[in-house]
């Protein structure tokens, strides 16, 4: 079974460089439009059993957008185990400045998942954050037999596949993170580790420029 991976569409708080999180969000760019119309035309014939997606209104609509573009019928179900990371008290603040107030904690976010501690700021933990995206995935893949698709977001989608593939915390983060509307494909096994097929592939979008 083939497992599809997309972050949702880039928004206005990614635009101004602000933290969104797990209960953070704002709306999607008009041009994220465009983009998830490619995405779903790439993706228009691939059978979807179903569309599994965070409720975060970021990744609903990017969901909604892609499932209108698909030549069969996919039903959009939201799991609250695939929203993004939890980042406490930066959720809505922007970035720069939380970098002088939090600079190590941050570097270790975006580098090394492994060293990484969020209690400062009442940040969700990664090993809960691994332990969640994974359940969510797993009940998909046990619920099924063809191909799916997971709408989600950054940081937790980032980590969440790579961690799928075997690799150790200190790694989840040694490819870079996901980009928007980008697309990531992963051959499910019986067991893991899965195997990758495609990472962060964003060629459609040129159509765009």
């Amino acid at each position: 079974m083939k497992l599809y991976f997309t972050r949702h569409g880039k928004t206005e708080w990614n635009q101004e460089r602000r933290f969104q999180g797990m209960n953070g969000d704002s709306p999607l760019l008009p041009a994220s439009h465009e983009e998830i119309h490619l995405l779903g035309q790439c993706l228009k014939d691939v059978p979807f059993e179903a569309i599994y997606a965070s409720p975060s209104k970021r990744a609903s609509d990017t969901a909604k957008g892609i499932q209108q573009e698909l030549a069969q019928f996919a039903e959009i179900i939201y799991d609250e185990n695939l929203r993004e990371m939890g980042y406490g008290e930066l959720e809505g603040q922007k970035i720069d400045d939380m970098y002088e107030k939090y600079g190590e904690d941050l570097i270790n976010l975006r580098y090394h998942l492994d060293r990484y501690d969020p209690s400062a700021f009442r940040g969700e933990e990664t090993q809960a954050m691994l332990t969640r995206m994974t359940q969510a995935i797993d009940t998909a893949i046990a619920a099924h037999e063809g191909p799916i698709l997971f709408v989600g977001h950054g940081a937790s989608l980032t980590a969440a596949i790579r961690h799928l593939i075997g690799k150790p915390l200190a790694e989840l983060r040694s490819e870079g993170g996901l980009l928007n509307n980008s697309l990531t494909i992963l051959e499910a096994k019986e067991q893991q580790p899965h195997q990758l097929l495609l990472w962060n592939d964003v060629h459609f979008l040129e159509q765009d420029q």
